[in-house]
């Protein structure tokens, strides 16, 4: 049993290991290296274009939900008004980057980790590397800057759209007063609102383009070992996700 508990403290900590490596490596690639152009256009087409339908409809369903469940809740107060401020802060805060993130986990992460776990076992990475390029600046870079650009525009736009959805569901459905409505979503929510959403987002698309390449550049044995890599870059970037946005949600509200 100590064994065994040894080993996993040793494994973790040589996958934090790992990812500070990957981190540095793209820290001095961004110093010294020029960004690569077209590899970073073509990854804010895969990486964001391609993601907002899922984010759009994850946000507006959810705000829509949010905003139903909140208006049966207060109704039995008497405060329906406070619907909208409710629903907003929630997006902004918690709920947008929050699923935001989780979608793109799911959806760029696992291709990330796929396409690099692929390129690794069919050993086109050593051929790289035979050739002279340096495989963070020629894999790793474009990603990240790709996911940091994409990521806060996602976020926004999950946002937006619950938001836009809790309006119709609250005041088109539900009867509210739209005055009361709108007046109180803009009195209550703020600019601190949406920029802890934009900041919790950026951290979001970091830790995913890091684990998720990570995953994909550390594969082995063939085709099982990328099916193994796609699932633990999902599994732990979903996880690291929620767990960094509790410190996030604290170490935000004290500081903002």
């Amino acid at each position: 049993m100590i064994a065994g508990i040894g080993a996993k403290f040793l494994s973790t900590c040589r996958y934090f290991g790992e990812i500070g490596l990957l981190v540095a490596d793209v820290c001095m690639s961004l110093a010294t290296t020029k960004p690569r152009i077209r590899l970073f256009l073509n990854q804010i087409l895969e990486i964001g274009a391609r993601s907002q339908l899922v984010v759009i409809v994850t946000g507006g369903f959810t705000g829509a939900v949010f905003a139903a469940q909140t208006f049966y809740q207060f109704s039995k107060l008497g405060m329906e008004s406070a619907v909208g401020p409710v629903v907003a802060v929630s997006m902004c805060r918690e709920l947008g980057p929050v699923l935001a993130g989780l979608m793109v986990a799911g959806r760029v992460g696992a291709a990330m980790s796929a396409e690099l776990g692929t390129m690794k076992v069919s050993e086109q990475i050593d051929a790289l590397r035979s050739m002279g390029v340096h495989p963070t600046d020629y894999l790793v870079v474009p990603r990240f800057l790709a996911m940091m650009v994409s990521m806060p525009l996602l976020v926004a736009e999950c946002i937006g759209f619950g938001i836009i959805a809790g309006y119709i569901v609250g005041v088109m459905m539900m009867g509210i007063q739209e005055a009361y409505y709108i007046s109180n979503t803009l009195y209550f929510t703020g600019i601190i609102d949406l920029l802890m959403g934009m900041i919790k987002g950026g951290v979001f698309g970091a830790m995913i383009v890091l684990i998720s390449c990570r995953e994909g550049l550390s594969a082995s044995n063939g085709a099982v070992g990328v099916g193994h890599a796609t699932t633990k870059a999902v599994v732990i970037s979903s996880l690291s996700l929620l767990i960094a946005n509790f410190f996030l949600t604290l170490f935000l509200n004290a500081f903002l």
